[in-house]
């Protein structure tokens, strides 16, 4: 019998069964509590989609092959803002970033609710959860925290407080670390934005800000995993019976570009692929602003030690992925576990020359999303072609664990549970909307096409259009082609309503 149907009985008026159904509650509640799916949330910092999973390179992220073979890949997921600060917040409070009102970086405990007060009693995904009864835990960098530099302090950034039972700051050594340090980047001295890279021996492999966050979620898994042993006098765990929602974040391949001695001889510096530089005359300046030459001034060796350094660290942080997911086997929490990766966005690495984040080309913009959730099997392995915005994922972490009907009203994005029960469906009106420079600049992701302005308003030279289907890399901006006038007018539509969407009124 349910709990639905016992229930049933008690409002008929059975008043001698009241005192039985009580007792089961009692009894069963446990029962209940665990029937609810666990979460494991992986957060990946400043990775595109040079991966395995995306690129078919062989043996480059393994784990994160494995993974995308046990769920779905949503391979035209997008953030809402390519920087680590708005993106985040955007994610876990699944907001526009014109609503919640994050549109930088901000070091200080608070997050969305210290930035806009009218959200002080909207909670975060993590924050929905742990209302419902979840045990929820943060590892590392959830939302936005400074790496280098609060990191090897061991602060929490500007992350949520009220979102977590349990919080660990990793105190990383970052270049404290000894090893082979060498900058990259001779226009940019500052290790939070240039390109520089560290080798460390493998011996120093247990020390890195990745791997210390690994083990702590280990242990977090092991403790929620295991009962606690018999006549055991310290039984000091936070909500023993109830799921956990576990948000571990690894912060490679953010810069300095750190990984081991191991993880770099896969990747020789001459063997490093430069994309040709093509960029048309019709390009608007505010999109070439993170140039090679106006930044970082790097010459050919040092652009190829970049990317081979930041295919390194990716692989550093496969591994540690790896280890989380053997945990999991290991623990048989697979069975009852949605695992969820994602990056908060995505990176140039020389494409149009523009290098790291902040532009608005595909390769900042989109990012890699994997969703595995146990009993839907069937779909294990598909390639998801239907757009998504990452702020998707709040309502459909939100459905997947039964409390769609709980969720937030003001949530922006839209559940993509149908695409994880049926994998090969496509919503041919479904789009993304993205913003930098705090909201002056935006794109919109629709059908084949991306259109982006530069500026509030429609300006001369101030506007993009690319057709992803016969231009994947952006080379050929369709603006001022008199035989596309129709279709630019019908994305600049499209691109108004959207961003009049991003901005919903907070009371």
């Amino acid at each position: 019998m349910t709990l639905f149907n016992l229930n049933q009985l008690y409002q008929k008026g059975n008043t001698s069964f009241s005192r039985y159904f009580f007792l089961l509650l009692l009894i069963l509640a446990p029962m209940f509590i665990n029937a609810q799916p666990n979460i494991l949330l992986i957060f990946s910092d400043d990775l595109n989609t040079r991966i395995g999973p995306y690129m078919g390179i062989d043996e480059h992220t393994p784990n994160l092959d494995r993974l995308a073979k046990e769920g779905v890949m949503f391979t035209r997921a997008y953030c809402q803002y390519p920087l680590c600060g708005p993106s985040r917040a955007s994610i876990m409070s699944g907001l526009y970033p014109a609503t919640n009102g994050v549109l930088g970086n901000d070091d200080t405990p608070g997050s969305y609710k210290k930035i806009n007060p009218a959200l002080k009693d909207h909670p975060s995904m993590a924050g929905f959860f742990r209302e419902q009864g979840y045990f929820t835990a943060r590892v590392s960098k959830i939302f936005h925290m400074g790496v280098p530099g609060g990191i090897e302090r061991g602060e929490p950034g500007g992350d949520e407080p009220e979102s977590w039972d349990y919080a660990f700051n990793v105190m990383g050594p970052e270049t404290l670390s000894p090893g082979e340090l060498e900058l990259l980047s001779p226009k940019n001295l500052h290790y939070g934005s240039n390109f520089a890279r560290l080798i460390l021996p493998d011996s120093l492999r247990y020390f890195q800000t990745d791997y210390l966050a690994a083990s702590q979620a280990i242990a977090i898994l092991e403790s929620r995993a295991k009962k606690v042993a018999s006549g055991a006098t310290n039984k000091v765990k936070i909500k023993p019976d109830a799921p956990f929602f576990l948000a571990v974040g690894f912060v490679r391949p953010h810069v300095p570009l750190i990984s081991t001695e191991s993880c770099f001889a896969n990747y020789p510096d001459e063997e490093s692929v430069l994309p040709p530089v093509e960029v048309g005359d019709n390009v608007p300046k505010e999109a070439l602003v993170r140039q090679n030459d106006k930044i970082w001034g790097m010459d050919e060796l040092q652009k190829k030690k970049t990317i081979s350094a930041y295919m390194a660290s990716v692989k550093f942080m496969d591994e540690q992925i790896g280890r989380l997911l053997n945990t999991m086997d290991q623990l048989d929490l697979r069975k009852n576990t949605i695992v969820v990766f994602l990056s908060d966005h995505g990176y140039n690495l020389g494409e149009h020359d523009c290098w790291a984040k902040t532009s608005l080309w595909e390769g900042t913009v989109r990012v890699p999303l994997v969703i595995s959730v146990p009993g839907m099997e069937k779909t294990y392995g598909v390639k998801c072609e239907s757009i998504a915005e990452l702020i998707d994922l709040y309502p459909t972490l939100v459905e997947l664990g039964g409390y769609a009907d709980e969720a937030p009203e003001i949530l922006q994005g839209e559940s993509l549970v149908k695409y994880i029960e049926k994998g090969n469906l496509v919503d041919n009106d479904a789009e993304a909307f993205t913003i930098t420079n705090r909201g002056n600049a935006g794109t919109l992701v629709f059908g084949k096409y991306r259109y982006t302005r530069w500026g509030e308003n429609i300006n001369s030279g101030n506007e993009e259009l690319y057709n992803h289907e016969s231009d994947p890399e952006e080379l050929e901006n369709l603006v001022g082609h008199p035989d596309q006038n129709k279709l630019i007018e019908e994305m600049r539509k499209r691109f108004n309503l959207a961003k009049k969407r991003s901005l919903k009124s907070i009371q």
